[in-house]
């Protein structure tokens, strides 16, 4: 374990924690008010470490749901994470079978975005790196949970604060980070119109998947743009 690469890491992710925090109390505060415990919250913060998926599984326990209905709908959210993973593994071969699997496991869309761009630009991902940057995010995510679950009802609705835009600015930064690839414009505004036709048709949260995976089937349909030293 490299200490600076690992500080790194940290330095690097210490954005969106800053974007992501309220979040964690928002999460804290919704699982308490749905009759969990602030230790209960906090342990599926630090079990399950998805935060859309956290607060979707929340919603629907707090209703006469089968539990099947549970998973798929966590599932749909998290599907993503496949083609995550599939696409950050060719920089990750030198991990070990233990490194990888804490590495999947803190596995979040900035920390996907951070890690392909690194990996393609020719900087080494080292795992001293990676675990800077997703223990930056993990450790104040759960903790903040347990802050959340304790003081959150006083907060009230994040959205009279302005707390709610912070998180979709980062990820819409994060987009807008490859706008250089190959397609991207067509990519983007494909899996945009897909996943909000799907919201209406199909509904919340199975949208997500089918516009990231009408973006994938584009991207893979359309030919890479020519260069002029190409042509």
């Amino acid at each position: 374990m490299s200490r600076p690469e690992f500080f790194e890491g940290a330095l690097r992710a210490l954005p969106v924690m800053v974007s992501a925090g309220p979040f964690a109390v928002l999460f804290g505060a919704v699982a308490v008010a749905n009759g969990q415990t602030v230790a209960e919250a906090t342990l599926m913060s630090a079990t399950v470490y998805a935060g859309a998926s956290q607060l979707v599984g929340i919603e629907l326990f707090g209703q006469s749901v089968p539990m099947w209905v549970v998973v798929l709908s966590i599932l749909a959210v998290n599907f993503r994470h496949i083609l995550y993973s599939a696409a950050i593994t060719p920089f990750m071969d030198h991990f070990t079978g233990a490194q990888k699997a804490l590495s999947f496991f803190v596995l979040t869309d900035p920390q996907f975005a951070e890690t392909l761009a690194r990996g393609e630009s020719g900087r080494p991902v080292t795992f001293s790196w990676y675990a800077g940057f997703g223990a930056m995010i993990y450790v104040p995510w759960v903790a903040l949970t347990a802050v959340g679950g304790l003081v959150g009802s006083m907060m009230g609705d994040p959205a009279k604060w302005g707390i709610d835009i912070l998180l979709p600015l980062y990820f819409m930064g994060l987009v807008l980070s490859f706008r250089k690839r190959d397609n991207f414009l067509a990519v983007a505004v494909v899996s945009a119109v897909v996943a909000i036709v799907a919201q209406h048709i199909v509904g919340s949260p199975w949208h997500i998947s089918i516009g990231a995976l009408a973006g994938v089937t584009l991207a893979a349909i359309l030919p890479p743009a020519v260069t002029e030293d190409a042509a």
